[in-house]
């Protein structure tokens, strides 16, 4: 059996794992990164890095082989709630000014390469058995590449960056807290000769919908729907895709003058819980740790960020040599803070509410007003702050003394709920589980 030491062991390389396993390397830590996969190589994904997760790629330099490889930038954006259409471009943030859309063969192909440029080594087709435990506390893990003998390697943290179903999580027990029902399904391909001027979003009834240009001159369109829907849905996908595609003004018509590229990707494995990320000798990362519906895309720029908040905290702590338990907190609490109010804007909008009275009028106040219709598509891309947007404050600002008074307090608190644009709502305190919160679990990276 061999037996080799490392200061940190990150279990999944995609998005989060290597972005984890870059960042630290870069820092001096020798690091081992392992994935049962083989790269390139796809998963399920919405595929949208939104503008703040874009600032973290070029900021790392690793914008330009994105850029490179031909990967559309999407500057702007169409959103149509059925009732109103707003067209805009989303704020700018850290230097940058578009989301980009890679196919997932390429963004986590770029970021192994990355971490294995920083120093990191990198095991492809590696399968994991089993974390080791070593009295109180995980001292490393057991595996083999394909066809391989098992061996246990040592480290003095092992990261899990394997999912939603993560087996590092499930291995040390990780607890879930502010666990919400999966409500939704979902199913995209990709579309060649669809004419795109830039993004699309589509809010129907119980519909959402989603088409951004990727790679290879393709177009990326999902559709996502009620989970309790799904025997239905399967029954014959193309059709019930192409009927909601249908409701999106001209979107069909240039589906259909078109070609289908692949095949249906359609799944209702969409968890929301986070879970807490750290114990000893162990931390997650990226959907192992907290994981949402994918309605608002922002898994991708989700692991981006808990990757860099992660790094700078076991960084922290090993280089100084000293437990880090403390370190690890903190990471945890800043973790919920920058997630915790986008995970409820986005199980609210995954819950298909009806528009009520409130939502239109506040959406209608923003025609012709380009700067504010910029800022609410800042919403959607993490750039404008969910808790701000969603104030008393800047709802009288939009719609003025006399909007305001044509909806009473309770409208406003209640009506705004469909757009998730309602004032301030209570926050779950950072450890809590709801009593009625399910057990689901999932996986994919979204």
């Amino acid at each position: 059996m061999a037996v080799r030491g490392y200061d940190v062991i990150v279990v999944g390389a995609r998005v989060a794992g290597a972005a984890t396993a870059m960042l630290l390397a870069r820092r001096g830590l020798r690091v081992l990164a392992v994935d049962r996969a083989r790269f390139p190589s796809d998963t399920l994904s919405t595929h949208q890095v939104q503008v703040p997760g874009v600032a973290l790629l070029n900021r790392w330099g690793v914008l330009d082989r994105l850029r490179a490889a031909g990967t559309p930038a999407t500057r702007q954006v169409r959103f149509d709630s059925g009732h109103v259409v707003l067209e805009g471009r989303f704020p700018a943030y850290g230097g940058v000014d578009a989301l980009y859309s890679p196919r997932r063969t390429l963004l986590d192909s770029i970021l192994v390469d990355a971490a294995r440029a920083a120093g990191a080594e990198v095991r492809e087709g590696y399968l994991v058995e089993e974390v080791v435990f070593g009295r109180d506390r995980v001292v490393g893990i057991r595996g083999h590449e394909k066809g391989g003998t098992p061996a246990t390697e040592t480290a003095r943290l092992v990261v899990g960056a394997d999912g939603k179903h993560s087996m590092v999580a499930d291995a040390v027990g990780a607890r879930r807290y502010r666990q919400r029902p999966a409500s939704t399904l979902v199913s995209y391909t990709y579309w060649g000769g669809v004419a795109m001027s830039g993004g699309e979003l589509y809010q129907r009834p119980t519909r959402a919908v989603a088409a951004f240009p990727t790679n290879d001159d393709l177009t990326m369109i999902y559709v996502e729907a009620p989970r309790t829907e799904f025997e239905s849905f399967r029954s014959d996908i193309e059709g019930h895709y192409l009927k909601t595609l249908e409701q999106c003004a001209d979107l069909a018509d240039r589906v259909r003058a078109g070609q289908r590229a692949e095949r249906f990707r359609t799944t209702p494995d969409l968890p929301n819980t986070f879970r807490v990320p750290y114990g000893p000798g162990w931390a997650l990362v990226g959907d192992a740790g907290v994981v949402m519906d994918p309605i608002t895309a922002q898994g991708i720029g989700n692991a981006l960020r808990d990757a860099e908040l992660l790094a700078d905290a076991i960084a922290a702590g090993l280089g100084r040599g000293q437990p880090f338990d403390a370190g690890l907190a903190g990471h945890q609490r800043r973790r919920d803070a920058a997630i915790g109010p986008m995970y409820d804007f986005t199980t609210d909008l995954a819950a298909f509410n009806p528009p009520r009275p409130a939502d239109q009028q506040l959406l209608a106040a923003l025609r012709g007003r380009q700067a504010e219709i910029d800022r609410f598509l800042g919403v959607f891309a993490g750039v404008t702050p969910i808790k701000e947007y969603r104030s008393l404050g800047n709802v009288r600002r939009l719609l003025g003394v006399h909007g305001l008074a044509k909806i009473t307090a309770a409208t406003v608190g209640a009506g705004l709920r469909s757009f998730r644009l309602r004032p301030l709502i209570t926050e779950h305190p950072e450890h809590e589980q709801p009593a009625n919160a399910g057990s689901e679990t999932s996986a994919s990276a979204w």
